[in-house]
């Protein structure tokens, strides 16, 4: 995990579009709301992390975040706005869509790491239980990327899976092969939480290279390469313990 220092300090309000005068009073806004006036304000485009006043930094304070959540729900929501103009109404509506988007997003490490890749213009590889679902559906195969030093673990975990489905289709149960399974899915559960120790040490390399404002072609790329490698592993290992889980 990152030092202390780095954590995120959050600033929903504080966060100023000079270049942006608020729509009732005149006076220069706020990012939601006029500092002035306090009326709501247009919602206008932001990543996730500017929704909240973030630089794109990962070692968050969760329970910070949470409070500025609530805080803003309170504020948005749809009795204070009542009697407002129809616009405020739908403003404030835009508004809550984008702040709950956010909150789920950021709240949660795994999706927070993939997140900040996809703002970095970083692709994953077609490990989701969506592309999977589709690759069933039409026929197709779907991309596949064994981590090398699996490969032998996984071609047994298929081999067990096969035979567990071909006694499930004669309505039978092998104890062995169930237990076997359970076996392999603790081994599983025990890489997915050190592939999370192996995230989080991105993170701290990702968030010190922020603080001090190197994020260089080649730091960048030697990090954003680290976690995207994490995460289409443990994406790999997740979606091998949802097939475990089907068969047991």
């Amino acid at each position: 995990m990152a030092e202390p220092e780095t954590k995120v300090a959050l600033q929903v309000e504080e966060t100023h579009h000079p270049q942006h005068q608020c729509w009732n009073c005149g006076d220069m806004r706020a990012t939601r709301f006029c500092r002035s006036c306090g009326k709501v304000q247009p919602p206008m485009p932001a990543d996730y992390f500017s929704f909240f006043g973030l630089p794109r930094k990962l070692d968050l304070d969760e329970a910070a975040l949470e409070r500025e959540f609530y805080k803003f729900s309170r504020k948005l929501h749809p009795d204070v706005f009542a009697r407002s103009a129809e616009r405020e109404q739908e403003w404030s509506l835009e508004l809550t869509s984008q702040l709950n988007d956010a909150y789920r997003t950021l709240r949660d490490p795994v999706s927070r790491s993939e997140y900040l890749l996809q703002l970095e213009g970083v692709e994953f590889e077609e490990q989701s239980k969506a592309a999977t679902d589709k690759a069933r559906a039409s026929g197709e195969q779907k991309k596949q990327s064994v981590p090398p030093e699996m490969l032998e673990e996984v071609f047994e975990l298929n081999m067990l899976l096969e035979e567990a489905r071909a006694n499930r289709k004669l309505g039978e149960r092998d104890e062995d092969v169930a237990q076997q399974l359970q076996q392999m899915k603790a081994s599983l559960e025990e890489r997915m939480a050190a592939l999370m120790t192996e995230l989080h040490g991105a993170w701290s390399d990702w968030d010190a290279l922020v603080a001090r404002g190197l994020i260089g072609a080649t730091d960048r790329e030697r990090v954003l390469g680290k976690m995207l490698d994490v995460l289409n592993r443990r994406s790999y290992i997740r979606n091998l313990v949802r097939d475990v889980n089907e068969e047991i």
